[in-house]
């Protein structure tokens, strides 16, 4: 089966797209909404440009396409960038999002196209776990909820700090995913890469109660081939 996956670069829509290739469905494309507003309800814009450096290390096409990040013209975007496309369904890293899934699946029922969800209400904190224990880098890379302070803004998360920060997300009622927004993130090595994400110049902004991390300049950093895993 041919399918689009849609990426924004954080763990969940990478993942995604890792357990669709194992599921043996070939990834035609790499698809990025790249919103408009920062306030977009269905597409992420923190680092949002790096999704072009990511295509490149795992060597897949991406197409892009501008979208206004007004709710239900968001749709219309979603439509008009795969309606071309000649793919038999659309991969998404929606875990728990009613609302995404939804939306996703009308414009996949108009297309003809199917909506695959390979994460879709899986449990949260395993989800995590699976991603470190297959080698996924994952930079914290915005924070947006009580809890989560100045000191998890551009840190990595790993085994190491992994207790620490679900023990966070437990006690203050954060989703663990970040599906709604607590945070977000950026994922710099995983198996599908080529080539792991270096960062050479980035910014951490913080105003009051929250922040993100501007990232300016990156590396792609060749793997040897024994840095590489393999995927099946």
């Amino acid at each position: 089966m041919d399918v689009a996956s849609l990426i924004t670069g954080g763990k969940d829509s990478i993942y995604s797209t890792y357990v669709a290739l194992h599921h043996g469905w070939n990834i035609k494309y790499l698809v990025t909404l790249l919103p408009e507003r920062a306030d977009s309800w269905m597409y992420h814009s923190i680092n949002i440009h790096l999704v072009h450096d990511i295509a490149r290390s795992m060597g897949l096409p991406l197409v892009t396409r501008k979208s206004c990040g007004i709710p239900d013209r968001e749709l219309e975007d979603l439509k008009e960038i795969l309606k071309d496309l000649d793919i038999d369904g659309i991969v998404s890293g929606v875990i728990a999002s009613d609302y995404q899934r939804e939306r996703i699946g009308r414009v996949c029922d108009e297309l003809g196209l199917r909506n695959l969800s390979p994460i879709w209400h899986k449990d949260q904190e395993m989800l995590l776990k699976q991603q470190l224990d297959a080698g996924f880098e994952i930079l914290i890379d915005s924070v947006s909820a009580e809890g989560l302070g100045e000191e998890w803004l551009g840190r990595i998360l790993d085994k190491r700090n992994l207790d620490e920060f679900l023990k966070v997300c437990r006690e203050k009622g954060i989703n663990p995913s970040g599906e709604g927004g607590e945070f977000e993130t950026l994922v710099l090595d995983c198996p599908l890469y080529h080539d792991r994400m270096v960062i050479v110049d980035m910014e951490k902004i913080w105003k009051k109660d929250r922040g993100y991390c501007s990232i300016k300049k990156i590396r792609l950093e060749k793997k040897s081939v024994g840095d590489i895993p393999e995927l099946f």
